[in-house]
């Protein structure tokens, strides 16, 4: 396959997975509590990052959070949003990185390979999204605490861990089958 054609390929799904950043969050109702529970609007990076590559995973999730306030309104922009642009940034970014040496240093494609990308992600996202909002409550009324990022980071958000652990693999492995974004493809 060309170098374009695939350049254009990752450039369509990326745009795909942007939408659906957007369109996830419905699903909860555009319920705050909700949201933050589940964490749909974490998918489409990890699965940018992973399926299209660190770069592109970073790009969708710095971008998703902030667009989608933009244009939706929710998550509200200053501090959740550009906190959020931060994190899905990492968990983009961490998680393609993270595969593509795995997968180039062992070239195991099992499920222990997404496992072994997305939790490192995971926590080093969260961890971003804390150190964000502490900066961020530096120039605010609303300070951030230690007990805020354990109930934020993980207290909360632990069935969206959950449900991320079992959708991403599987997501995963059934779009590779595809084999859509393989450069020897064709």
């Amino acid at each position: 396959m060309k170098k374009s054609s695939m350049r254009i390929r990752k450039l369509c799904f990326a745009a795909l997975l942007l939408a659906l950043g957007w369109l996830l969050p419905f699903l909860t109702g555009q319920n705050r509590d909700l949201g933050n529970m589940l964490s749909l609007i974490h998918l489409p990076a990890y699965l940018g990052g992973i399926l299209l590559g660190p770069w592109y995973g970073v790009l969708l999730g710095f971008m998703i959070p902030l667009s989608r306030s933009l244009i939706f309104g929710m998550p509200v922009l200053y501090p959740r949003a550009v906190c959020m642009a931060f994190e899905m940034a990492a968990y983009g970014g961490i998680s393609g990185g993270l595969y593509l040496l795995l997968r180039s240093k062992t070239k195991m494609k099992n499920p222990a390979t997404i496992y072994a990308s997305i939790i490192p992600a995971m926590l080093m996202g969260r961890v971003v999204w804390g150190v964000g909002r502490a900066v961020c409550g530096l120039f605010s009324a609303d300070a951030f605490t230690w007990s805020a990022f354990i109930a934020g980071g993980f207290v909360t958000a632990w069935p969206g861990i959950i449900a991320q652990l079992i959708l991403l693999p599987i997501l995963i492995v059934a779009l590779e089958k595809t084999k859509l974004f393989r450069e020897e493809n064709n």
